[in-house]
């Protein structure tokens, strides 16, 4: 179908006109039957059986499902004519709010400070250094023009090495999210010839700089092995240093603030067990910390003579930090530092060499906690209702200076500098917003809603000053709920672009998260995931009695795990919604759980269940996951995106779900549309500007649907 054969525009009889019938998929049933019960999944076909080789080659992907998908997104195309002129208009509002030629911070490290800027125009940064106290600048990384030729590309960590001689750095090219590592030399510019293939970029120097630490992904794209490569030297001969046997259980790598110490940790969504590294000596075994133990959960840095732990163990809900001796880590020898109080989560610890510095939330607000070696303590205040931080501990332990990013929904980020010592701060940059910004112009407030079983659900939200609470304006109201991920309420130029066009743009903290503690996490996950839909559709009702917006006059967003929050609140509440944006939606909760050759699923049973071993993880899955629970009902407007070489929510989920709602949505729905991204994976398009065009597609069709401007499907 190509799009410019279709007057989607013409609106003269004052109303969109009907649009061909959309591409159905073929049904071709597969079943199979789970303690008792049969399942048929008419579409399962549009699962490559290569999957796995589609990740690294997208060229391999079967005949069939190319041109299913490929016949989707021309009917998508045709779909968003209507509001092309809208998507590439807020587009080039977005772009005129970023800096182009934007640089961070520089970090101080030694003799360098380290920065990453870009060149007006480019789509990806360059990564620098410069002497600290002044001097010439560095191009270490050209991010541009490593990226020419290349549909996609990502630049990932890039650690040096502690004389500064060296830089380890990482890509991935196909948005797969396998990363080369690669060695480079600052002042030549040219990568040695070490070139490790099929890793997670995650890169452990040793002291010397001489060999490195890094993780490997398996055949399924589940990171299970660490290796130490010494350079000059084979990779074929990396020693192996450490091999998980469990399939649900994911490794990764990471060294102490101390530069002391490298970590082995290992985890899956309940438990963590750590193995230490002294750097000095990376050959040598590493040293179990405290065997893993269900449900405890432990993080491990290096401060003074003694290891320090972020742990939840003896009932410590919400956290508390302990301290153990570094010849003798076990559980056993814990001393509590700081105790655990309910309510009060503390999300992540910082050492410095005299300070130890926390960030902790409260009722969807952080704050940050400096320590004293005496252990006095003080906080880092700040006033707005709502608001965002961001520790960034930087490269040095030695330091009185600790820098964090603030921000809020009507404030652009500001960097500080904050003197632990002097208890002072000190502004190093704020955000510009090159076309304008009045902060004044805005509101933003802190709400709760009310769930049906009595649960106090906070929202944030933004809406101009000028705005009258009449019920009549249309709201974004965005959700996650899920892997105690909390949405902060940060700056966003993008969302401005709705709420200056008389927007309410929200986000409802759900359980799932844990904006109110980890027992706010714990009652949306497996057999109480409900609650996080629930809570949703409460908040979108709130935002109407409140006189905030309507039914019908609210679009919901949601990615990945919010992406299948999205599924299901189309099929329990669709009256509610104009649209509902899902972006790499994990909507086929069920099948995927039941796939254990998936890269994510083992790891994934204790946050939803084991449908396999378990009937009744089985029929609570089946109970919301939205693929299966897809009815004969009028569905508002949908846009579902995926990426076909995402590793994380495979594209055939919402190829899948399309299809289940094409079959089933009755006369009077919304259009439905997918958009698979052939080029990219989880993340979407990787360049800067890029990015910006698949944001103001979904803001254009958000807008398209509030406004009756999207063509109305035929119906049969």
């Amino acid at each position: 179908m190509d799009p410019e054969d279709l007057d989607l525009n013409d609106n003269r009889a004052g109303a969109p006109r009907p649009f061909p019938a959309a591409p159905r998929a073929e049904r071709r049933a597969q079943s199979r039957t789970w303690h008792g019960r049969t399942v048929t999944d008419p579409y399962g076909w549009l699962k490559a059986e290569n999957w796995q080789d589609v990740l690294r080659e997208p060229a391999l992907l079967p005949a069939d499902i190319r041109a299913h998908l490929e016949a989707e997104n021309s009917f998508g195309a045709a779909v968003l004519a209507g509001v092309r002129d809208l998507q590439d208009a807020i587009t080039a509002e977005m772009r005129a709010r970023i800096k182009e030629d934007d640089s961070s911070v520089p970090a101080p490290d030694g003799p360098f400070a380290y920065l990453t800027r870009y060149r007006a125009g480019d789509q990806h940064p360059l990564v620098c250094r410069r002497p600290r106290d002044g001097g010439p600048e560095t191009i270490m990384l050209d991010g541009q023009k490593l990226a020419e030729g290349k549909p996609f590309f990502h630049l990932g960590r890039r650690p040096h090495t502690d004389d500064h001689a060296l830089l380890a750095w990482s890509s991935d090219d196909t948005g797969s999210e396998f990363y080369t590592i690669r060695i480079r030399d600052p002042l030549t510019g040219e990568d040695l010839p070490d070139l490790i293939e099929g890793a997670t970029g995650e890169v452990v120097w040793d002291a010397a700089g001489a060999s490195f630490l890094y993780v490997k992904l398996d055949a399924n794209h589940r990171p299970r092995q660490v290796f130490r490569h010494v350079l000059g030297r084979r990779v074929e001969d990396d020693a192996l240093v450490y091999e998980e046997q469990a399939d649900g259980w994911f490794v990764d790598i990471d060294e102490s603030r101390s530069g002391r110490f490298a970590f082995i940790q290992i985890s899956d969504h309940e438990t963590t067990e750590v193995h230490a590294l002294e750097r000095a000596d990376l050959s040598a075994a590493p040293r179990l910390l405290n065997k893993r133990e269900h449900e405890l959960r432990y993080e491990v840095d290096h401060f003074g003579d003694r290891f320090v732990l972020l742990t939840n163990a003896d009932g410590a809900e919400d956290f508390k930090i302990v301290t153990a001796p570094i010849d003798a880590p076990q559980k056993e020898n814990w001393t509590d530092l700081v105790p655990h109080r309910p309510g009060t989560m503390i999300l992540t610890v910082a050492p410095y060499r005299d300070f130890l510095v926390r960030m902790e939330r409260q009722d969807a607000n952080p704050r940050i906690v400096v320590r004293d070696a005496a252990g006095a303590e003080h906080a880092i205040a700040f006033d707005e209702e709502a608001y965002a931080l961001r520790l960034a501990p930087g490269f040095e332990f030695d330091s009185p200076v600790v820098r964090f990013v603030y921000s809020s929904m009507t404030t652009p980020a500001e960097t500080y500098d904050y003197d632990m010592a002097a208890r002072s701060r000190t502004l190093l940059k704020r955000q510009e917003v090159p076309s304008g910004h009045d902060r004044d112009a805005y509101v933003t407030r802190r709400l709760f809603a009310t769930a049906p079983d009595g649960e106090r659900v906070p929202i944030s939200l933004l809406h101009r000053a000028d705005l009258a609470l009449d019920g009549a304006a249309p709201c974004l109201l965005y959700g996650y709920g899920a892997y105690g991920h909390a949405i902060s309420s940060d700056f966003d130029t993008e969302c401005l672009s709705l709420v200056d066009r008389g927007f309410v743009y929200a986000v409802a903290h759900v359980r799932g998260g844990t904006e109110k503690g980890w027992r706010w996490y714990t009652e949306g996950k497996r057999e109480k995931k409900p609650n996080t839909f629930t809570d949703f559709i409460a908040a979108g009702r709130a935002l109407c009695e409140a006189g905030y917006t309507a039914p019908g006059r609210i679009a919901a967003q949601g990615r990945s795990a919010g992406g299948m929050l999205m599924g299901a609140i189309a099929n329990s509440a669709p009256e509610l919604f104009a649209a509902v944006l899902a972006e790499v939606p994990f909507v086929d909760v069920l099948t995927t759980m039941l796939d254990a050759d998936l890269p994510l699923t083992p790891p994934e049973w204790p946050e939803w269940g084991n449908p396999i071993e378990s009937a009744e993880a089985f029929d609570a899955i089946l109970a919301y996951s939205p693929v299966d629970q897809v009815s004969a009902q009028r569905y508002p407007a949908i846009l579902a995106i995926g990426g076909l070489t995402d590793p994380r929510v495979t594209y055939w989920e919402p190829a899948k779900w399309v299809a289940r709602l094409r079959e089933h949505a009755l006369p009077g729905s919304g259009p439905v549309v997918l958009r698979i991204d052939m080029d990219s994976g989880h993340g979407g398009a990787s360049g800067r500007f890029d990015r910006l065009k698949e944001v103001a597609q979904s803001y254009a069709f958000a807008v398209g649907a509030v406004e009756g401007r999207l063509p109305k499907p035929a119906e049969a």
